[in-house]
C-alpha cells in the first residue's frame, strides 16, 4: 500500500495519510483534485467498488469533510479518500459517472447537509424529507430540540424512566428482598 500512496503523491497533493489497519487507509487531498484521483483509483488502481460516501460537519472550522470509501478486490484493501469543502455554499463535483450508485449518496447528502452536486441525477428531488423547509437537519447548527418543541405538541401521560430503575421495579420487584447466593470463595 505504501508504494501505491507514493505513486498517488506524484499525481495529486496528498496532505494526510493514515493507516488505520493493514487493510484500511485514509488519505486526504484537495477538493479540486478529487475527481481525477477517484477516476485514477478506479480505472488504473482497480478500486472498483465504492462502499459508501459520507459527510461530516466541522462547524468550528467552517468546513465539511467528504469521505469516499473505496475497495480493491485484488488487494483486499479499503482506501478512504477525504476532502474538505467550505460550509458556505458547499459544492462538489458529481462522481455518478464513475460509480452509478453515487447519485443516491449525493442526493441524500444534499438533502441532509445542503452540499450540492451539480448535474447529478435527481439531486434536487426530495430523498426522505418531502416538503422540508428548515436548514438541512444534519448540519450541526440545526437545533433538534427547538425544532421538536416547535413542531410536535407535548403528549400527556409521557414520562421518562431510568432504565435501571424501570427494570428493577417492573421486571424484578423482589430483587432487594431475594436471598443472596453465597459462593464458596465469598466470606
Amino acid at each position: 500500500m505504501n508504494k501505491l500512496i507514493e505513486k498517488l503523491k506524484t499525481l495529486v497533493d496528498i496532505t494526510q495519510v493514515k493507516a488505520q489497519r493493514d487493510d484500511l487507509y485514509f488519505i486526504t487531498t484537495r477538493s479540486e483534485q478529487l475527481t481525477m484521483l477517484l477516476a485514477h483509483l478506479k480505472e488504473v488502481e482497480k478500486f472498483t467498488h465504492m462502499a459508501f460516501f459520507q459527510a461530516v460537519d466541522y462547524i468550528e472550522d467552517e468546513k465539511f469533510m467528504l469521505t469516499y470509501m473505496l475497495y480493491n478486490y485484488e488487494r483486499k484493501v479499503n482506501l478512504a479518500v477525504n476532502v474538505f469543502i467550505a460550509r458556505k455554499n458547499p459544492t462538489m463535483d458529481s462522481i455518478d459517472y464513475l460509480w452509478p450508485h453515487a447519485w443516491q449518496y449525493q442526493r441524500e447528502i444534499k438533502e441532509m447537509y445542503g452540499i450540492d452536486f451539480p448535474n447529478s441525477p435527481r439531486v434536487d428531488e426530495s430523498f426522505v424529507l418531502e416538503g422540508w423547509e428548515e436548514i438541512p437537519p444534519m448540519r450541526r447548527d440545526f437545533d433538534t430540540l427547538e425544532y421538536s418543541e416547535r413542531t410536535f405538541y407535548p403528549r400527556p401521560g409521557r414520562s421518562t424512566n431510568a432504565p435501571q430503575d424501570y427494570m428493577k421495579e417492573q421486571k424484578y420487584p423482589n430483587y432487594d428482598n431475594a436471598p443472596k447466593i453465597r459462593r464458596d470463595n465469598d466470606k
